[in-house]
């Protein structure tokens, strides 16, 4: 399954998003925007199938999306590694996945 359908192009764009720290709401709206450029539907379809997600848990998913570990991912939200996986057990509860099913692999079917 190819992540991004418009080439490495649209991924270049969304990792320098990225690598801007996102720390503010414009932030995160310039990165949703891109990364739906990059993934149209796939913020769409992860609402609907899970109502009760917060923006940040979107955020979390956006990045497991883009396959990036819990240490690329604690610079990005200002956490420590080990929050981000505390982030990661309540999102997996939050989406009622059974224990066996792996988070990321969930959220690439998506």
């Amino acid at each position: 399954m190819e992540l991004v359908s418009g080439g490495k192009e649209n991924l270049n764009k969304v990792v320098k998003i990225i690598d801007k720290n996102l720390n503010n709401r414009d932030d995160w709206k310039m990165f949703q925007e891109a990364f739906n450029n990059a993934d149209k539907k796939f913020l769409g379809k992860i609402k609907s199938k899970h109502t009760e997600l917060t923006p940040n848990d979107l955020r979390l998913c956006a990045y497991l999306r883009l396959n990036l570990s819990s240490k690329e991912i604690a610079p990005l939200l200002n956490i420590s590694p080990r929050s981000v996986e505390v982030k990661r057990y309540r999102l997996r509860k939050k989406m009622n996945l059974p224990h066996d099913e792996n988070l990321t692999s969930y959220i690439l079917e998506v």
